[in-house]
């Protein structure tokens, strides 16, 4: 990256997005870039517009995507066991950008930004991978070659030159901004940034979180995993329901100590370091604060149509044969 960057101009005139697979570990890449070129690096923040001739790093453990012609930082799931994850910031350049986006993988372990880049390619981007032979670890350029119809597979050395002569091409050309949400709208929708879950392949067994089959016997549905525990439909909702309470109130037990660990770490930290006492007095409120937030929503009534389907059925009886029992 800092061989890359210290080949572009000043006068660079395309935002950079980088993402880099460290994990939740402190970053100091945006200040070696910027000690290595002339274009301002930073990590990027959550919200803030996308300015032409800057390069934007996803910060430690959060995904970095374009979202609504802003950039935007999600705490979502990993992608290949990894947050940032660069697979996340090719989708959405390439929703956002459609064929203006550029997209390069450079030298990395495993195929991570194989499947990001077919959707760069799919929507007419430039795909650009460094050469395998010039990389240390060729395994993502190699699997981005060997997957994706490239546009160029280069050594490093000569694609800050490619990128300058891609951008003098727009030359002229406004700036391409990302779409909004109201222009995807109109298209197929995709998820980009985590928010929306998609429907589970199976439901799991509430006592051992093997995969669940359903059928009927007669007109009971009953569900059973391959391990042998089976429940009627009633019996499988009153078990995933206090299953799902008890992992909901464990996070709160997990909170409130979360709370209590931050307020011990401020008590040590009171003398002669007040602002490290001050963030762990923070982060003890906000802990506290969300421990009480999903405990409000534990005890909050939930819909249970079993209840009210048994509730019915007991209603029926007496209609129907005189007596319950």
């Amino acid at each position: 990256m800092r061989s890359l960057v210290a080949a572009l101009p000043g006068t660079f005139s395309t935002p950079v997005l980088v993402v880099l697979h460290i994990g939740a570990y402190c970053s100091e890449l945006p200040a070696l870039l910027n000690a290595a070129g002339p274009v301002p690096a930073k990590h990027a923040e959550d919200g803030e517009t996308i300015l032409p001739g800057h390069i934007y790093v996803a910060p430690p453990d959060r995904h970095l995507i374009v979202a609504d012609e802003r950039l935007r930082l999600i705490r979502g799931p990993k992608e290949n066991c990894a947050r940032p994850a660069i697979d996340p910031l090719f989708r959405s350049v390439a929703e956002s950008y459609g064929s203006d986006a550029v997209g390069v993988i450079l030298t990395g372990n495993l195929n991570d930004g194989t499947l990001g880049m077919l959707e760069i390619k799919r929507r007419g981007g430039v795909a650009i991978s460094q050469d395998p032979n010039d990389a240390a670890h060729p395994e993502m350029p190699r699997s981005a070659a060997e997957h994706v119809a490239l546009d160029y597979c280069l050594p490093l050395a000569e694609i800050p030159d490619l990128l300058i002569e891609l951008v003098d091409q727009k030359c002229g050309k406004e700036l391409p901004m990302p779409k909004t949400s109201s222009q995807r709208d109109r298209q197929a929708p995709e998820i980009i940034n985590s928010q929306t879950f998609e429907r589970p392949l199976t439901v799991t067994c509430p006592d051992c979180g093997g995969a669940l089959k359903n059928f009927k016997v007669g007109s009971i549905v009953k569900f059973t995993c391959h391990t042998g525990h089976s429940y009627t439909a009633e019996n499988m909702a009153a078990a995933q329901f206090e299953e799902m309470e008890k992992v909901m109130r464990a996070a709160v037990r997990f909170l409130n100590e979360r709370a209590e660990f931050c307020l011990q770490m401020a008590e040590h930290g009171d003398d002669g370091k007040p602002d490290a006492s001050n963030e762990w007095h923070a982060a003890s409120r906000q802990a506290l604060d969300r421990a009480y937030k999903l405990r409000d929503l534990v005890e909050q009534d939930w819909l249970t149509p079993e209840i009210s389907r048994q509730l019915a059925s007991a209603h029926d009886g007496p209609d129907q044969t005189g007596f319950r029992g």
